[in-house]
């Protein structure tokens, strides 16, 4: 008797960066026990050092690496990496699906190359919008040209897709998954909690901490904010340091214009601890600390709420207006003035610091890579 040959979809997922490579390992998780699947991943390496520490975590070997870092690299270097590099990986795996994430320069290029051979693109993280295509940027313009180019769109929430329809996506090709961060986040809070040594690590490599101290956790590193912005975000930082009653922590990242800024502005300030970017598992462990995050990240504004920790966000727009509307972040912008208000309002007014610490999170409930991976198998 002759059997039917099964057809296994081929998937290729590519990601460059630490946000894309903690949002995706949950869909490449996934994939290792889908049958009816074969997936291969290429990382661009558009971020080297944060996105080794990510596959590290998450125990993810790239089947091709196109190692596109160089110092002082621009978007036009990374775009036309990655469409160089890609031809060849492209060819040889002949996906049926190229899978891509959010609003990186990787995600568009990688969605650009998939179109030039006519592999159809699924969009994780998809139909973000703030409206203005220079906030952030150019973050907003690559999600709507990756939509653009997608066959299939995954809006983490019904907000997201309601700017996909709005924009003329077709009902049966898209899918509300909630967000993939969030089961990341789930999975690395899970195996924390269940490896007391682990705990026990950071614990003594934090031990500089004061526990009397409220901690103010930062991130910072929009390139919208480079002129300027950043600088006025680090001076209202060296003004709530000087209350006596915090700590301001700042993993600052590996940008050099990031790097000058926050070196020249807050070396020496009291209370402020400059390090080194963190791997995923010690800056979860720093946001569970935390009283209070600063950030212009996206991925936080997601993952914040879900830990009951406020978020003010240093930014004149956000494409995560669900955050706003639950009231576990707020909308600050990079004004000296307004920040130090904000924060000093949180730190002094225990109503109003309880009104946002409320563990209420729109954006998943950790299940979403499962959705991701059962939606693309029932393509043909």
């Amino acid at each position: 008797m002759v059997q039917a040959m099964v057809t296994r979809l081929r998937f290729l997922t590519i990601f460059g960066t630490r946000p894309e490579a903690i949002k995706l390992a949950p869909v490449v998780l996934a994939f290792a026990g889908a049958a009816g699947a074969s997936h291969t991943l290429c990382v661009t390496g558009q971020h080297r050092q944060m996105l080794d520490q990510v596959l590290k975590i998450f125990d993810l070997a790239p089947d091709h690496d196109l190692d596109i870092m160089k110092p002082g690299q621009d978007l036009t270097h990374v775009t036309t990496a990655v469409l160089e590099g890609l031809g060849a990986v492209l060819d040889q795996v002949r996906p049926d699906w190229v899978i891509v994430q959010g609003d990186t320069t990787t995600a568009f290029a990688a969605s650009l190359a998939a179109f030039y051979r006519k592999i159809r693109v699924a969009h994780v993280e998809a139909g973000l919008r703030t409206g203005n295509i220079y906030s952030p940027w150019p973050e907003e313009m690559n999600r709507k040209l990756t939509g653009q180019i997608a066959s299939m769109h995954f809006p983490p929430t019904e907000a997201a897709a309601g700017n996909l329809r709005r924009e003329g996506v077709p009902e049966e090709r898209l899918l509300v998954t909630g967000n993939t961060v969030i089961d990341a986040l789930q999975w690395v809070a899970a195996k924390l909690d269940a490896d007391p040594a682990l705990s026990a690590r950071f614990a003594a490599e934090f031990s500089w901490l004061d526990p009397v101290r409220r901690l103010i956790l930062v991130t910072g590193h929009r390139r919208e904010n480079f002129d300027g912005g950043l600088a006025r975000v680090c001076r209202a930082l060296a003004r709530l340091g000087r209350r006596g009653d915090v700590q301001i922590v700042y993993p600052v990242h590996l940008n050099p214009k990031v790097q000058e800024t926050a070196q020249a502005v807050l070396d020496g300030s009291p209370a402020v601890h400059l390090i080194a970017p963190q791997d995923y598992l010690p800056f979860v462990y720093l946001m569970r600390r935390s009283n209070l995050i600063v950030t212009d990240s996206g991925g936080i504004q997601e993952e914040a709420p879900g830990l009951g920790k406020p978020v003010l966000v240093t930014r004149d727009t956000t494409e995560r207006p669900e955050a706003i509307t639950a009231g576990t972040a707020r909308l600050v912008g990079t004004g000296e003035e307004a920040l130090v208000g904000a924060a000093s309002e949180l730190l002094d007014n225990p109503a109003a610091y309880a009104a946002m610490a409320k563990a209420r999170n729109p954006f998943g409930d950790g299940t979403a890579a499962q959705r991701i991976v059962a939606r693309l198998l029932q393509e043909t």
